[in-house]
């Protein structure tokens, strides 16, 4: 999934980074889930894991990837519907996915709220999907929350196939990168047949736990041997630029305002888009929390800089910081070189 401050690139590297503490298993907490990549990650090298995140979308992912620890087998919810999809080879998931994939689309809140043919009478015209796309995504998120309340599906397998929807969404999606804005004309992705994409599983044995909420709100319970944080970097914040993906997560028909139909977010503001709450954010959240290593990754043009974090972090202990360099490609008349520029992933690694 396209997000701002995707880890997905730098696993590797805080994986090496942890290994550095001398922690090769144990409580690992990731503390900005996000899109759950770095929880995958350590839960596939074997760490129990605790993750959180202010967004319901990101809490769904979570339970799919993380707190899942087997791959569904829908017993009850095939025995009551007709799949055209006989084949012997066919998982349970590939099953459900294929019938979802072949329901008829309906006129519900996506498409009459997010395609430029359910708004046309509207004051703000807008064009995250096509008319078709939205029904097919009203339809099929329609029927999965209808097996739920049917009591056809598990706790597992409805965060499974919420999951599978939303990890799909943005390969449709008619918008350059975040769902802040979309685009004037259609993007050839966006013209595409929307169809339910597989995921991956994350097998496992160990008991992990999940929350959607302010993770700020846990620091007085954490005790874990890697704290992993990985805040925003900027002023901007997550909820606006993920609006749509959190309204089909939770599919709760909320009030809508302005060109993007931005939902409300005021209760998922977070700290850190402010250079002075995130200095005292980050200053509980190492005096507070009880780890043995506190792992901040952050940008080197992220708007708490170096030395205040520096200054914060070693009041608790040794800080060691790693730079990984990203050349940046600022546009130029003439594309020369000399005009790179290199910014830093930066990993403050405190002993606690």
């Amino acid at each position: 999934m396209r997000f701002i401050g995707n880890k997905e690139q730098l696993l590797e590297r805080i994986y090496q980074a942890v290994l550095a503490t001398g922690v090769t298993k144990g409580h690992f907490c990731d503390f900005f889930s996000g899109t759950s990549n770095v929880g995958r990650f350590f839960k596939e090298k074997g760490f129990k894991i605790t993750s959180s995140d202010l967004l319901y979308f990101s809490y769904v992912l979570q339970k799919a990837y993380i707190s899942n620890n087997n791959q569904p087998t829908f017993k009850k919810l095939l025995q009551n519907i007709k799949t055209a999809d006989n084949s012997l080879f066919s998982s349970p998931l590939e099953s459900v996915r294929n019938y979802l994939n072949n329901l008829r689309g309906i006129n519900g809140f996506i498409y009459k709220n997010y395609t430029e043919e359910g708004t046309k009478n509207q004051q703000h015209k807008r064009k995250y999907f096509t008319a078709e796309n939205g029904k097919r995504i009203d339809a099929i998120r329609t029927k999965i929350e209808e097996w739920k309340q049917k009591k056809l599906i598990n706790e597992n397998e409805y965060f499974v196939l919420l999951a599978s929807l939303i990890e799909s969404v943005p390969f449709y999606a008619n918008i350059s990168g975040v769902y802040a804005a979309f685009l004037k004309q259609y993007d050839p992705r966006a013209l595409k047949r929307f169809e339910i994409k597989p995921i991956k599983f994350y097998p496992g044995k160990k008991e992990h736990t999940v929350y959607n909420g302010d993770s700020m709100n846990l620091i007085n319970g954490l005790n874990v041997d890697i704290l992993y944080i990985d805040p925003p970097y900027n002023n901007r914040q997550y909820a606006p630029n993920y609006h749509l993906l959190e309204t089909i997560a939770k599919y709760d028909a909320p009030k809508i305002k302005g060109t993007t139909g931005l939902r409300e977010y005021a209760n998922q503001k977070s700290d850190f888009c402010n250079k002075d709450t995130a200095i005292i954010a980050l200053d509980k959240i190492a005096k507070t929390a009880k780890y043995k290593y506190l792992i901040l990754s952050y940008n080197s043009e992220g708007i708490m800089p170096e030395k205040d974090i520096m200054f914060v972090l070693k009041k608790y202990g040794e800080v060691t910081l790693q730079n990984i360099d990203y050349p940046r490609f600022k546009s130029n008349s003439n594309g020369d070189s000399k005009h790179k520029k290199t910014i830093q992933e930066q990993l403050y690694i405190l002993r606690g």
